[in-house]
């Protein structure tokens, strides 16, 4: 009886260990309609440079598979080189974690309106990127206005646009700090301190670390939030 009670809790051992295993396994599928030709890259940021996860080449089917272990939630690119000799416009980006994300998208417009599915945070990304583009477009607005031909501006309307245009980036800012700080319990947090706001006022940069909970401040872009921070106050 001995034997096999031990065997039974050896049993369950592999068992729960496997299932932390599969816990930071990713699954990237999806399909590329119209896609008859082309190599799909999963990559990633690593320590600085852009790295190529994993690849596929493509011929007559455009549906594909990646997986990946994840050390956790992070920023990943699935790039496709077509043979058309154009890198531009050929790279999706978005926030991979454990589980499935389906990415469902068309060879001829592959990064302008993909469906992407399964990732909690992907879906905090989008809701932030929605916002965003909005301050983005009033600005490129300004910035067309000031350098029309048609109707030249003479200085003090150009100072009224610049000031305009500096209050519209000063909300977009607020907005990331705020967002950041809204969602301390997302990997979309650390992500924007660093890579949107990441020279802001290091006051508001330790409030969203701090308020970072256990799990998130542990994750890749928590340290690396961390690791920021350290070097701003030296």
């Amino acid at each position: 009886m001995q034997k096999i009670s031990l065997l039974a809790l050896l049993g369950l051992l592999i068992i729960s260990c496997s299932s932390e295993g599969s816990k930071k396994t990713m699954i990237v599928n999806g399909n590329v309609k119209g896609l008859k030709k082309g190599t799909l890259f999963l990559q990633h940021i690593g320590d600085s440079t852009l790295t190529t996860v994993d690849s596929l080449l493509v011929e007559g089917d455009g549906s594909f598979q990646f997986e990946t272990e994840l050390e956790s939630p992070e920023i990943f690119y699935l790039y496709l080189r077509k043979k058309d000799a154009n890198e531009i416009n050929d790279r999706i980006t978005f926030f991979g974690e454990p589980g499935t994300v389906t990415i469902n998208t068309s060879w001829n417009t592959f990064d302008m309106n993909p469906k992407i599915s399964g990732s909690e945070t992907q879906k905090k990304l989008e809701e932030y990127q929605k916002t965003m583009s909005r301050f983005n477009l009033k600005n490129l607005e300004l910035l067309q206005v000031a350098a029309s031909q048609e109707n030249a501006l003479d200085s003090l309307q150009l100072d009224s646009l610049q000031v305009l245009s500096d209050r519209n980036l000063k909300r977009g800012y607020a907005f990331a700090l705020n967002f950041a700080l809204n969602n301390k319990d997302s990997y979309i947090a650390p992500y924007i301190a660093l890579n949107e706001v990441g020279d802001a006022n290091v006051i508001y940069l330790d409030s969203i670390y701090n308020s970072l909970s256990e799990e998130v401040a542990e994750s890749k872009y928590g340290i690396r939030l961390k690791n920021h921070l350290e070097n701003i106050k030296k």
